[in-house]
């Protein structure tokens, strides 16, 4: 085809992702208002440009006003993943993992990294905390640039780049000294060097630092223990420097060893964390540390991961079965983070709600959970997880109840992000 054809061609197609009309009208059939933990029939949503207008059942449409009828449907604020990772497609064994990093470049993985974020958002997820490229440099940095010029379709991403761990303690590991492999995190060792390390991360993008707090779970008188990554000065200085910088922290720490380390050091948010107890959940509590828990993921790479001679992962499942209805009880703040990536892009990753609803959250807690906790997290409240008046226009529907059935929320029909609408079934 001639390129003028094919210009033409392309200005045929219907077009998803354009501006809606200044002032957009919803009719809703019903409403879960996240805040006050309720489902309201009959709403009316305005949206005006990017962010949301008017909110409510007496809401009057303006004349001229463009109107999208979801009077059949249940319509949310746009929901969160706090724990992500839109560069890895799926890593089961160490053999996944190296698969991606050592037979695909960056720019491929880059490649792929466009359609999980194009995933993410037709499912509903219109924000991600991306936490971390496993070996892809600053990619996610990349894509978020991308995302944010329209030039392609994602969720508001907020990335945390490299992510860092100490020298031996992260993949890929296990080759010949006499070969270089590629690095999973950026490698730092002492505290002069993470904090040249924090400040690079920052320089080039990173809304987040992410470091390995520990490794090697094992369990130990009833307990999930682990091997702790960093010195307690190392973790400081990483932590330190990236509030300095006014930035935050989260840690991925399993274990109680990594997690009371991760604390001690005064991290914003533990992700996984299967293996906390009273005291730690408490500290939790008095400090205001966000938990991600990433449940489903578990479920997925455990019988994979066992039989190729890690027991321990089937073991931790019975771990946090325990764990989680108690951090409910203890008022720990509980995100919706999935950790996409470590299963494949292809499994739609609202199937995290059914596991927190089974391990003890009721359906709304859940939807809260990826919402005004995730807004929250990302101290983004004022723009982000309620429909109300001045957030952003991010709103999904769904043809069901999800305050009844939580697994309505696998089968979103309609997806706007900041006033535009990326799906309409």
């Amino acid at each position: 085809m001639r390129p003028w054809l094919l210009g033409v061609a392309l200005l045929a197609l219907p077009q998803l992702g354009q501006a809606e009309d200044p002032v957009v009208a919803f009719r809703c059939g019903r409403l879960v208002d996240v805040v006050h933990g309720t489902l309201l029939p009959g709403s009316v949503i305005l949206v005006e440009g990017e962010r949301i207008k008017a909110v409510g059942p007496s809401v009057a449409i303006p004349a001229g006003a463009k109107v999208i009828d979801l009077s059949g449907s249940t319509v949310l604020p746009g929901l969160i993943d706090s724990h992500t990772h839109v560069l890895l497609q799926g890593d089961v064994t160490s053999t996944d993992y190296d698969e991606q990093l050592l037979k695909e470049s960056i720019p491929f993985r880059t490649i792929r990294a466009t359609v999980a974020a194009r995933t993410a958002l037709m499912n509903g997820f219109t924000s991600i905390r991306d936490l971390e490229t496993e070996g892809a440099m600053y990619a996610d940095a990349d894509l978020k640039k991308a995302v944010n010029l329209g030039i392609v379709p994602g969720p508001r991403m907020f990335v945390s780049t490299r992510a860092m761990a100490p020298t031996g303690m992260y993949p890929i590991l296990g080759y010949s000294w006499e070969l270089k492999v590629p690095e999973g995190v950026e490698i730092v060792d002492g505290p002069e060097n993470i904090v040249k390390a924090v400040r690079e991360q920052v320089k080039y993008g990173a809304d987040w630092i992410k470091y390995y707090s520990d490794r090697s779970y094992f369990l130990k008188d009833g307990a999930l223990r682990s091997k702790v990554n960093f010195t307690d000065e190392e973790a400081k200085a990483l932590v330190e420097e990236t509030h300095r910088l006014g930035h935050r922290v989260a840690a991925h720490a399993m274990a109680k060893d990594g997690i009371e380390a991760a604390l001690r050091a005064g991290v914003d948010s533990i992700e996984h964390g299967w293996g906390m107890d009273d005291a730690i959940m408490d500290t939790m509590v008095r400090r205001g540390v966000y938990w991600c828990p990433t449940l489903f993921v578990g479920t997925y790479v455990a019988e994979g991961r066992t039989n190729a001679g890690a027991p321990i992962w089937t073991q931790m499942l019975k771990v946090v079965e325990q764990t989680f209805p108690k951090a409910l009880r203890h008022g720990v703040k509980i995100a919706f983070g999935t950790d996409a990536g470590g299963f494949p892009w292809t499994i739609n990753e609202a199937r995290e709600f059914s596991a927190m609803v089974k391990f003890g959250m009721t359906p709304m807690q859940a939807i809260q959970s990826a919402t005004t906790t995730g807004a929250a997290l990302l101290e983004r409240s004022s723009d982000l997880g309620s429909l109300e008046a001045g957030r952003f226009a991010d709103i999904v529907a769904v043809k069901g109840d999800p305050t009844k059935d939580v697994a309505e929320l696998e089968h979103v029909t309609f997806v706007m992000k900041s006033g535009v609408v990326y799906k309409n079934e």
